[in-house]
């Protein structure tokens, strides 16, 4: 009997625009990357960006490549 290995957030090295953070967040979310980014992109701007950026900068030095 072979166990699973946990679900880990990586940074997508495939699925990228900038730093690879929403397609890495969409893989580990089994979900559309398009999506995540439109989703986190309607919420940086509706937080009066500055969060938004600072949540992405502290992902992308945080989150490891896969």
């Amino acid at each position: 009997m072979q166990l699973n290995s946990p679900k880990r957030l990586t940074r997508s090295r495939s699925d990228r625009m900038l730093a690879g953070i929403c397609g890495g967040i969409a893989n580990y979310m089994d979900i559309d990357p398009t999506i995540v980014r439109l989703v986190f992109a309607l919420a940086t701007f509706f937080t009066v960006v500055f969060p938004g950026i600072l949540i992405y900068l502290i992902m992308w030095i945080v989150v490891p490549k896969e």
